[in-house]
């Protein structure tokens, strides 16, 4: 679930209570996880028209790690060729050791060329910064020494540390071809998206049109799975393409049935955002959708007993 700490309105989302207050209703309503995006340095015309902004995901999910004990949190996603690869080893590994292991890392190549020219890096190769960045990350998390050579480092014998006991998942995001493989050969899930009216260009041409095309390419991607040997858990991340409309009863059991459909093909976790008017909206929001639809899809979380792990949705 989406938690709006990127929306700048004074005094209702950027403040420590309201981050606890939104967490600790999260928990209660036994969403396993919340996800933030990544914007250092958007583009403001972008900004200022169907843009959004976004705080830095691993300081804020520092903060929300020390409120809470179960709530997962996902990047979602982590632009990986807009810093140092050893950068976000880093700070992706202190969070998972700090964190009790609570972090799921989602990475994607990143599409706003502004915003890679105010940070430096090369637009028209983020795919190559990408691939080499993905490696860097399972050699940091490795321990011991790594020598590796990038287009834009040199590291010879450097020991990255904290390496943690368990690496947090990565999941690519994106539904291009090439996401797809990504996916498939670094990643432990995948994270698309539906096509939407107002997306960029860009975006709407590698999102998703429909279950039948995710169905596919869910299929796809198991097959460049078994072709490499590997097996084991791999989560498929992404939401009904028809909005749930919060505090509507007639649309809850069409969401429902929505959310088998995505668990029919192989999707393994749902995401959804609740409108933010306010906070208070939004914590209202967050407690009818614990007791509407989580209660419904998992009774007995009605319990103090959190679902099992592979089995949110």
């Amino acid at each position: 679930m989406a938690i709006p700490v990127g929306d700048i309105t004074p005094g209702e989302f950027q403040t420590i209570e309201a981050m606890r207050e939104m967490a600790v209703a999260l928990e209660a309503a036994k969403v396993d996880a919340c996800y933030l995006t990544d914007h250092p340095a958007p583009s403001a015309e972008w900004l200022h028209a169907n843009g959004h902004d976004a705080v830095d995901p691993f300081t804020t999910f520092g903060f929300l790690a020390a409120m809470t004990t179960r709530l997962k949190f996902h990047t979602n996603i982590l632009v990986m060729p807009y810093r140092n690869p050893f950068l976000t080893a880093k700070a992706a590994a202190t969070l998972q050791v700090l964190s009790g292991g609570r972090l799921i890392l989602g990475l994607g190549a990143g599409y706003q060329k502004i915003e890679f020219e105010a940070l430096g890096v090369d637009f028209h190769k983020r795919g190559a910064i990408f691939d080499e960045g993905l490696e860097v990350l399972r050699l940091a998390w490795a321990g011991g020494a790594v020598v590796k050579e990038g287009r834009n480092f040199i590291a010879r014998g450097n020991e990255p540390r904290p390496t943690p006991d368990t690496q947090p998942p990565v999941w690519i995001g994106g539904g291009s071809d090439k996401a797809v493989e990504r996916a498939a050969k670094w990643g432990d899930g995948w994270s698309p998206f539906f096509a939407a009216p107002g997306m960029t260009s860009l975006n709407q041409e590698s999102g998703i049109h429909s279950v039948e095309q995710l169905s596919g390419k869910i299929s796809d991607l198991q097959e460049m799975r078994a072709a490499q040997n590997k097996a084991g858990q791999f989560d498929i991340c992404i939401g009904p393409q028809e909005k749930l409309v919060f505090g509507a009863k007639d649309g809850i059991q069409k969401y429902i049935d929505d959310i088998g459909e995505l668990a029919s093909v192989g999707v393994t976790w749902a995401m959804v955002e609740p409108p933010h008017p306010s906070r208070q909206a939004y914590i209202e929001h967050v407690q009818w959708f614990g007791e509407e639809i989580v209660g419904r899809l998992f009774p007995s979380s009605r319990s103090d007993t959190a679902a099992s792990p592979g089995e949110e949705w």
